[in-house]
């Protein structure tokens, strides 16, 4: 979950990174229907080469084939096309490979201004899945009447060339089965560190010289690429959630080819990953507490008394479970760190609070079924075991680039204590992060810093007040960083604002697509 939009393994070992994408932005949707979505699979076509960029741009020889190409489009079902891009390897080296893009196209109904890419969170989240199974739910019907809205797949991820580390059943191992040792002990750390190292082995193994390639710097220069190879001589853009950091991570690149950007769920650049860990510790238990004023007020509330002592109520639950774990009908545990996922994931949408007051009536009676169910909608795991795509082993693999990690055990103690201090019912299980990367078959060379973008064009940047998993203060952030940002504050509750039956921020985010009219910044809705 946390962003560094909101996802992690819920050992309490790898902070709780952002990870809102497809499955954690239609939450109400989706736990009603436990994400039996499906995205067509079309056959792809491998891309032809040109001598010149579809814009006419100049770009360096070695750069020109990835620039130049041009994309073979085919029907794939629902009125969508789709095709594969290819993008170097390593873009520092183009000479040393290549890797396959996968693209999903729904072209403009009306007058077309050009194209739109879209990012939906994650890291891993996939924006193929994302436009191919949720259109109407990514954009609304101006931008689709007046843009060729594009959702791919970015290294790493899906359809695209992905990371790949463990089966279904090893990764059940990885993400359900409980640490020996008191949490934070001596013990607990190293048979935590020996789970995360092994993981990180078996993705070295599987996905080989990718997993080195995969960070959020070099998806930026993929956007690039996708924006000369779609005919576009400036980017067009939508990014919710980690999808911010992403677009964030190309203007600060490309500033002169910012188009029309909104950055919706606003990440920090700036932030590092314990102070990721710490704000999404924090706003998760700022939506847990409006969640239990609601239910409080309402009929059928599994809590008594006050927030205050609901709080207590929920904290003494996690501690029990934390040293008894309570088994579900199919033989997993659900310890501290799965009932924090599955308490997490209906976060994300006050419309899913209903669902999440099911769940703890069932696991105050010991019934395990309802939280395995939440946490399985969270990691895209099916009802046979199976997962519906690598979302959770990309999100690891990518946050293990993008931020820096340190192995001095004394100092994840002190980091422990400030998340617990600041979040005292879940930041215990959002603290250890360090644990997850510090053996990671590649090394991070990320350095969290402010992104300017100087000289971009206007780029929209959007807050909620009570976002848990990427809270207001990051948007305010950004909108401040970025020497053109705008900042547009959603008062109210969820993640992310635009196309969620707001019609202030809808508004605001069409007419500044569609007619280039900038919102106000500052305007609040």
């Amino acid at each position: 979950m946390t962003d560094s939009s909101t996802r992690v393994s819920r050992r309490g070992s790898e902070g709780r990174m952002p990870r809102a994408g497809v499955r954690a932005a239609a939450i109400a949707a989706s736990l009603s229907v436990l994400l039996a979505l499906t995205a067509c699979v079309p056959a792809f076509l491998q891309p032809q080469k040109a001598e010149s960029t579809p814009t006419g741009e100049q770009v360096d020889a070695e750069l020109e084939p990835f620039y130049g190409q041009v994309l073979a489009w085919q029907g794939c079902g629902d009125g969508l096309e789709c095709t594969t891009a290819t993008a170097p390897l390593d873009w520092s080296d183009p000479s040393a490979g290549e890797i396959d893009l996968a693209l999903v196209r729904h072209r403009a109904t009306g007058e077309r201004l050009g194209s739109l890419l879209v990012n939906p969170g994650g890291p891993g989240g996939s924006g193929y899945d994302f436009i191919a199974d949720s259109l109407d739910y990514a954009v609304g019907e101006p931008l689709q009447q007046h843009f060729d809205v594009v959702g791919f797949d970015p290294r790493g991820v899906g359809r695209s060339s992905a990371v790949a580390c463990y089966d279904p059943a090893d990764m059940d191992s990885f993400l359900f089965d409980i640490v020996p040792g008191e949490r934070g002990s001596d013990e607990w750390i190293q048979n935590t560190l020996q789970v995360k190292t092994d993981f990180g082995a078996a993705c070295g193994e599987g996905t080989g010289d990718l997993l080195g390639e995969i960070d959020t710097q070099s998806a930026a220069r993929d956007l690039d690429m996708l924006r000369a190879a779609l005919g576009d001589d400036a980017l067009n853009y939508l990014g919710y959630s980690y999808g911010t950091f992403l677009g964030a991570t190309y203007a600060g690149l490309f500033p002169d080819r910012v188009g029309r950007l909104v950055l919706d769920g606003a990440i920090d650049p700036a932030a590092k990953e314990e102070d990721v860990s710490r704000e999404q510790a924090v706003g998760f238990e700022s939506a847990m507490r409006a969640y239990l004023a609601d239910c409080l007020a309402g009929a059928d509330c599994p809590f008594s008394g006050t927030v205050d002592e609901s709080m207590d109520e929920i904290s003494r639950l996690l501690a029990s479970v934390d040293a008894s774990p309570i088994r579900g009908s199919d033989g997993r545990e659900v310890g501290a760190d799965t009932l924090v996922t599955a308490i997490v994931y209906p976060l994300y949408s006050a419309d899913s609070w209903p669902y999440l007051s099911q769940m703890f009536d069932a696991v105050m009676l010991g019934d395990a079924d309802a939280a395995l169910s939440f946490a399985d909608g969270y990691y895209g795991r099916n009802p046979d075991g199976t997962y519906s795509d690598n979302s959770t082993e990309s999100f690891l693999a990518i946050n293990c680039l993008d931020y820096a990690y340190q192995s001095d055990v004394a100092v994840m103690r002190e980091k422990a204590a400030s998340i617990a201090a600041a979040a005292p019912v879940i930041g215990p299980y959002f603290s250890y992060g360090d644990l997850g990367c510090i053996q990671w078959p590649v090394a991070s060379t990320a350095e969290r810093a402010p992104i300017h973008a100087e000289g971009a064009a206007p780029i929209v940047v959007i807050g909620t007040t009570n976002d848990p998993a990427t809270p207001y203060t990051w948007a305010v952030s950004l909108a401040d960083q970025l020497d053109s940002g705008v900042l547009v504050t959603y008062e109210g509750e969820g993640h992310t604002a635009y196309n969620k039956s707001n019609d202030c921020v809808g508004d605001a985010v069409e007419a500044y697509f569609v007619d280039g009219t900038v919102p106000a910044d500052g305007l609040t809705c």
